[in-house]
């Protein structure tokens, strides 16, 4: 998510243009002289077809983004045989998870708080991201209860995706200060709400597989409230990401963050998938 991820909102390549802007920029990183910024923001636009090798385009970060999400498909279709054959053998079968959500964690973290993006830590990023993808996917599968969930939760989630991108690009939706501080609210409340819940279950407090997410209030499933509530969050994530992006191409940033703004869309729909694919669960219960 954009918000969450520093590689985007710390860095003055992705910084609104502006006076009070460059000041803002210039104290995220030290290391540019406000010279350098202005100089930076204040050069003319290349025309058509010049320098655009070297500069940060839509088509460049398109592709990097593609790439990625390649990259974390093959491995997920790779834990996802994984898990089958753990499964057969009755034991051990959260491994491949466990061992995507710790790597992807970490390298998350990594890739969050460098100040350049680095395409191999990003790119494993998307190795391990697959590996949780395909085996959280796998033993959703694998529930008699919920078989078909995860088609129907990536034809939802490339339905998220594809309209929010749409009413972007059309300018119909943008992002904007006041929503933002309270889109920043609701995800601190939010990861809140995940702590307790992880804490709940792990200390054997709650039983239920989806923990709190399988209360109920007055008779709705808390989970569907709180997961209809997560996709919406994660929904603005990517106008916010979108919107990162494109300054990144109007300030003619290096073409190398590129790999940022990949990194920042596929922490979000990866969120987004996994928020459907427990909604979708919940709501079959």
């Amino acid at each position: 998510m954009a918000l969450d991820n520093p590689a985007f909102s710390k860095n003055p390549a992705f910084a609104k243009q502006g006076g009070g802007t460059l000041q803002a920029a210039q104290a995220a990183n030290p290391s540019l002289t406000a010279e350098q910024l202005r100089k930076m923001y204040e050069q003319p636009t290349a025309p058509a077809g010049v320098g655009t090798a070297d500069r940060m385009t839509i088509e460049n970060t398109l592709v990097k983004t593609l790439g990625s999400f390649a990259v974390l498909v093959v491995f997920a279709v790779i834990s996802w045989m994984w898990t089958t054959s753990l499964l057969q053998a009755g034991s051990g079968y959260a491994l491949p998870m466990i061992i995507g959500m710790i790597g992807g964690l970490g390298l998350g973290l990594v890739n969050s708080f460098k100040k350049e993006p680095v395409p191999a830590l990003i790119l494993g990023y998307a190795v391990f991201q697959g590996l949780f993808v395909g085996g959280i996917s796998r033993v959703f599968e694998a529930n008699p209860a919920w078989s078909g969930v995860v088609v129907q939760a990536v034809l939802a989630t490339l339905a998220v995706v594809g309209v929010t991108l749409a009413l972007f690009a059309s300018g119909k939706v943008r992002a904007s200060k006041k929503l933002t501080k309270v889109f920043l609210v609701a995800i601190i409340g939010y990861g809140v709400f995940q702590l307790l819940n992880l804490v709940l279950m792990f200390t054997g407090v709650l039983n239920n597989p989806f923990g709190l997410y399988g209360a109920t209030i007055f008779g709705i499933p808390l989970g569907i409230v709180i997961g209809i509530f997560a996709v919406l969050m994660g929904a603005y994530s990517l106008v916010l990401d979108f919107d990162f992006i494109q300054r990144g191409v109007q300030n003619r940033a290096p073409a190398k963050y590129g790999w940022t703004g990949a990194f920042g869309i596929m922490v979000t729909v990866i969120w987004i998938y996994v928020e459907i694919l427990r909604l979708l669960a919940i709501s079959r219960n």
